[in-house]
């Protein structure tokens, strides 16, 4: 089989102010095909198969947001968009890294690409667990769960814990590290749709709270009666408003998302602000790279707590849509759809 000399990508062709427009002359991606570049030593020829789809990465294309304030480099117009997936190696002049090697990689919307070692991370063979967990549950947004909730949000055992999306990928993971590891007094999760807080309660929370339902802001008063220590937000928006009234003073939230509001160009704001002054609330935003230097004992707490039974790591904690290179767009849209239940991955076939 002959090796391939170019790949089909998608490249970003106007940066959305709202929902990202998935065709007609104001698209914000297109497929092209593109040249690879020739091997050079210490690198690889890579083929994707599994691409981790992430709300963050709608920050890094929006028209709206000043790129000094962003956290990494914006993805410029005319460049593949930026994302993490799981690799197959088809060949190598890289030492260590052997043809079919598994690896993960930056290499974003692409079916093929050349990167240097240096930018390649072998996967481990962990029994009973899908090589997709290491762009969920294993990896950076495992991780994420793990900094926000006990680094950021420092919960403990006496503190009560609201977790918004948490049929998400990080929100699922939250809730059992608060619960299994942390071993927090009383953890509350909120989801959208019945079939999801129920499946979020069999991850251990004490309760899940479906917010399309009727009666939810009741029902969030009743399940935080005498307030709670912790909220960890991954939606922001109307929901963060409300969660404002419902912490105790002196509270703690850890800010991580705001998936509610990505695709708004309007956006909702803060209407309960005084609560953080008269409660002293402490909110602090925070970013996976700040835990860099810590990303290998914390992977492997997590290794540990899923081999002890502590966290659930299983194809119920993940969505994996099968699709062709066409579909890698529309999959990725799922995730503001609410088409996902844990960890949303998109598998080329």
């Amino acid at each position: 089989m002959s090796l391939p000399t170019t790949t089909r990508q998608w490249i970003l062709t106007q940066k959305p102010t709202d929902l990202p427009v998935l065709s007609g002359p104001s698209q914000t991606f297109a497929l092209e095909t593109h040249p690879l570049p020739s091997l050079k030593p210490n690198q690889a020829l890579l083929k994707t198969l599994y691409i981790s789809n992430d709300p963050a990465q709608r920050g890094w294309i929006d028209a709206n947001i000043d790129p000094a304030r962003l956290y990494a480099p914006p993805v410029p117009v005319g460049s593949p968009m930026r994302a993490r997936a799981i690799c197959e190696i088809v060949q190598s002049t890289a030492e260590g890294f052997a043809k079919e090697d598994k690896v993960i990689a930056s290499c974003g919307w692409t079916e093929y690409s050349v990167l240097d070692a240096s930018a390649l991370r072998k996967t481990q063979d962990i029994e009973g667990v899908a090589v997709t967990q290491y762009l969920g549950a294993l990896g950076l947004t495992g991780l994420t769960a793990l900094y926000g909730i006990r680094e950021i949000a420092r919960a403990g055992k006496d503190d009560a814990v609201v977790v918004s999306g948490a049929a998400g990928a990080t929100g699922s993971m939250v809730v059992q590290i608060a619960k299994h590891m942390l071993g927090c007094r009383k953890v509350v999760g909120i989801a959208g749709g019945a079939e999801k807080c129920r499946w979020v309660e069999s991850l251990g929370t004490d309760t899940c709270l479906d917010y399309k339902a009727e009666g939810f802001k009741d029902e969030l008063i009743k399940a935080t009666d005498g307030y709670v220590e912790v909220y960890f937000d991954n939606v922001g928006g109307e929901m963060l408003d409300l969660m404002l009234t419902r912490m105790k003073r002196h509270g703690r939230i850890a800010a991580c998302g705001e998936v509610a509001e990505y695709n708004k160009s309007d956006n909702h704001g803060i209407k309960n602000w005084f609560e953080v002054i008269s409660n002293r609330i402490e909110i602090k935003g925070f970013i996976i790279f700040d835990f860099l230097p810590k990303i290998k004992e914390a992977t492997a707490e997590l290794v540990q707590a899923t081999k002890e039974g502590k966290i659930k790591v299983d194809a119920e904690n993940e969505t994996v849509v099968e699709t062709g290179f066409e579909g890698v767009v529309e999959t990725w849209m799922m995730l503001f759809q609410g088409g996902n239940r844990g960890k949303l991955i998109t598998k080329l076939v």
